[in-house]
């Protein structure tokens, strides 16, 4: 027996008319016809008389619709409770702008369609800055991507909140579409490029510290022409043919010309990848809000790797 069953059954007896009911119902009448007879058949007894004129309950019709008025009261009074009592709250989240380019828009989706009721701020800045808010208590989770937070002990010894790996981007040798040649590669290595005229984020930048790491690692010492650290404007001055960069294919998202505007090559000896850390704080700091968000954000970032829309991620294995 279901809650809809009992709506059908109260809506009949009231109208005192199948046609009018489901008019009332928006369904249709032989839906509801069908509906009756199986509730009276598992009920074994006739509920309802038929006659020319519409439906009147039987003494056994009587009985249940006066028990199902009530248990649809006591549900609705259930669906309210349940309402009222529902996770609610404000939850700070801080997104690196090329992390918020993908994952931003299905994260506030996701969490309007599963917590109305939770209210987010979304702070959108460069990995250093938010690790720093993250300290101050100013975000209670945020995606960061600076290499020494996994490999400094006194960075892991200073930081105040918990980290865990979110998911692999690898990087890419981005270039100008209209100041480059048609065969541009597919494929590049570092101490091919080294030389070219790179505009990167600066030293404090969460990307800055990985592709330093990576030229040690090539023994090279790059040519950079210009450090800028906003997204939009290093990948305008990218555009413009000022020069050359490297960065995650995130970093193209908010580009709709992106494939005729920039010209990509997997980056390869040595292979760049940027590890991208879910932070936030101990969980007995966060709220329940707090603890659904991370978990929703978890979820859509899995979601977008294995969809093929966060291009050049994989999940860590």
């Amino acid at each position: 027996m279901e809650i809809k069953q009992l709506k059908i059954f109260v809506c009949v007896v009231e109208w005192g008319s199948f046609s009018r009911a489901a008019d009332a119902l928006g369904l249709v009448q032989s839906g509801l016809s069908q509906h009756i007879s199986r509730l009276e058949s598992e009920l074994s007894t006739r509920l309802l008389q038929r006659t020319p004129q519409g439906v009147t309950p039987t003494a056994a019709g009587l009985a249940f619709y006066r028990e199902a008025q009530l248990t649809l009261r006591h549900a609705e009074q259930a669906m309210r409770a349940a309402q009222q009592a529902r996770l609610s709250g404000s939850v700070s989240v801080g997104l690196a702008p090329t992390t918020a380019a993908v994952l931003g828009l299905p994260l506030m989706r996701a969490m309007r369609e599963r917590y109305p009721d939770v209210r987010l701020h979304m702070v959108e800045s460069l990995s250093g800055h938010l690790a720093s808010m993250l300290n101050a208590r100013l975000l209670d989770v945020a995606v960061l991507f600076d290499s020494r937070l996994q490999v400094s002990p006194h960075l892991q010894a200073a930081r105040r909140w918990r980290m865990s790996a979110l998911l692999d981007e690898e990087v890419f040798f981005v270039a100008s579409a209209a100041h480059t040649r048609r065969d541009f590669p597919s494929t590049v290595r570092l101490a091919d490029v080294g030389q070219e005229p790179f505009i990167l984020p600066s030293g404090p930048h969460g990307l800055r510290s990985t592709l330093d790491a990576a030229f040690a690692q090539a023994r090279i010492q790059p040519s950079v022409v210009l450090e800028i650290d906003s997204l939009a404007m290093l990948m305008e001055a990218v555009s413009a043919g000022l020069g050359v960069t490297l960065q995650p294919g995130a970093a193209l998202a908010r580009f709709a010309d992106a494939v005729s505007r920039f010209r990509l090559a997997r980056v390869v000896e040595p292979a760049v990848l940027r590890h991208n850390l879910l932070c936030c704080l101990p969980d007995d700091e966060l709220s329940p809000a707090a603890l659904a968000t991370r978990v929703v954000l978890v979820e859509c970032a899995q979601q977008l790797v294995r969809q093929g829309a966060w291009h050049g991620a994989h999940l860590p294995t």
